[in-house]
């Protein structure tokens, strides 16, 4: 099975610190940043986990 692109670490950071400060629907910046909404999920979930 064919993985997707990968993201670097700095452009995960920056999606979502770009969702929190502009306070867009996640669904709107996948869209945007050419991600399935569930991948930005897990981006923002693994985040808070790295942070605690």
């Amino acid at each position: 099975m064919a993985r997707g692109r990968e993201f670097e670490g700095a452009i995960k950071i920056e999606t979502v610190k770009y969702i929190s400060v502009k306070n867009k629907p996640v669904a709107q910046v996948a869209r945007e940043v050419g991600v399935n909404a569930n991948t930005l999920h897990g981006w923002m979930k693994n985040m808070a986990h790295s942070q605690r």
